[in-house]
């Protein structure tokens, strides 16, 4: 054990029987002496949301007094924060995004598992928060969880002779099929679906990542050493590749030759389509329903869950969260671990959620029943799942090449998944 970790351990020691209470639900620190200390947070939350959950809570706990909160640009929040911390500044408690969990895993103080049991950790939050378990502790707490769902067009699907959105992929076939309008050149007027390529496709990274995990593949995953790798090339039993598998599905939308032909990149953004009623499904997260009815308040746009393979031995979408983090820079570690632990707590995880408008992501209060859009986005978050990725970006630009290999005619299926397992893994040093 480093000296490091000895010191970690003798700072958080007095914090576990405290941790492990909040994590079952049965409240939080009670710190009215105020010996929190100054705690300063960062995020790309809402400001204004934010602060006013902290100030109800500050209402029963006059530690949260001296607790504050600041909104950062989400473009520069991550760059922002390296520059900060690399010179010794910063915040406190950050919010640690999981797509930018390698990236800052260096400058994050880990929860020691002596402290902060990971069987613990895993029975109050959902497995997708998994991502946040190190080798060498708990690098954040979860305090939102925004999954992938459907959002569909109810009135252009009704048009067609459809009663609900597709609850199985296979069902998109004759979906599109009907859906789609075309005029004598091809031409795509309207859409069923903006599957098939990615540069006009919001989240198409993503959205195939999802359809990669349902298949029962992975982007990247810790080898039998810990160390990360690259695993889109990976098969599943004899035969099958999720990741072609997953690209097939994915490219067929795009094909002028096919019969579910409903997409091409010389159409508008697949937001700006759905939103201007060209298009009829849209596959995006659970926090952007305000968006989307604000753009558009004269269709009807409602979510459903993500759909499906037929079949198959679980239901998996994909889930964007944020945790707690405290940066190895802070000068109140104690303070910090306080704050994130009464945040995350059931009484504060509930209105954080629903001040964001997401689900929390502890299980207590997904199981709590609830009607309309958040009963869909509670089944989500509780099926989600997440991956480490090495650089968001650099990942982002590897997708971007598979599937346009593919969609151009440059490279057959498995040659396109070769070359982004390679490119991903000569990302992570491999």
């Amino acid at each position: 054990m480093s000296v490091f970790q000895i010191i970690i351990l003798s700072v958080f020691g007095v914090f576990a029987v405290g941790g492990l209470l909040i994590f079952a639900g049965v409240g939080g620190f009670s710190d009215s002496s105020g010996d929190i200390g100054t705690v300063l947070i960062w995020g790309t939350l809402s400001g204004q949301s934010f602060n006013s959950v902290l100030a109800t809570l500050a209402e029963d706990n006059d530690g949260l007094r001296n607790v504050a909160y600041v909104q950062k640009d989400s473009r520069t929040y991550n760059s922002e924060l390296t520059e900060a911390l690399a010179s010794g500044g910063g915040p406190d408690l950050f919010l640690l995004e999981d797509s930018y969990i390698v990236r800052h895993k260096d400058k994050v103080v880990p929860i020691p598992y002596e402290n902060l049991p990971q069987q613990q950790f895993q029975s109050t939050f959902v497995s997708s928060a998994d991502v946040y378990l190190d080798q060498s502790g708990v690098l954040g707490v979860p305090i939102s969880v925004d999954p992938l769902v459907l959002y569909y067009n109810e009135d252009m699907l009704t048009k067609n002779g459809f009663v609900s959105p597709p609850v199985y992929w296979d069902e998109l076939f004759d979906m599109a099929e009907k859906v789609t309008e075309r005029d004598d050149a091809n031409n795509i007027k309207k859409s069923a679906v903006a599957f098939g390529e990615f540069v006009n496709v919001v989240h198409a990274k993503d959205v195939l990542t999802a359809l990669i995990m349902q298949a029962g593949g992975t982007v990247a995953a810790r080898d039998e050493s810990g160390r990360l790798r690259g695993t889109l090339g990976s098969q599943l039993g004899e035969v099958a590749q999720p990741t072609q598998s997953a690209l097939r599905f994915y490219t067929e939308f795009a094909n002028p030759s096919k019969i579910v032909y409903s997409w091409n990149r010389s159409l508008p953004g697949s937001r700006d389509a759905f939103t201007s009623g060209d298009l009829a499904l849209y596959v995006g997260y659970a926090s952007e329903l305000p968006l989307l009815r604000s753009l558009n308040p004269n269709i009807s746009i409602k979510p459903a869950p993500l759909p499906q393979i037929r079949g198959a031995d679980r239901s998996v979408t994909l889930g964007s969260l944020q945790a707690f983090a405290i940066p190895r820079t802070t000068q109140n570690i104690q303070g910090a671990l306080s704050v994130a632990f009464i945040l995350s707590g059931k009484s504060a995880s509930a209105q954080l959620a629903e001040a964001r408008g997401t689900p929390s992501p502890r299980r207590d209060l997904l199981a709590e029943a609830k009607d309309g859009p958040d009963a869909v986005f509670r089944s989500m978050a509780i099926i989600s799942r997440s991956w480490l990725d090495p650089n968001p970006e650099k990942t982002a630009e590897i997708f971007r090449g598979m599937i346009e290999s593919v969609t151009s005619g440059s490279a057959k299926l498995s040659e396109a998944v070769q070359q982004a397992d390679k490119e991903l893994n000569n990302l992570l040093g491999l």
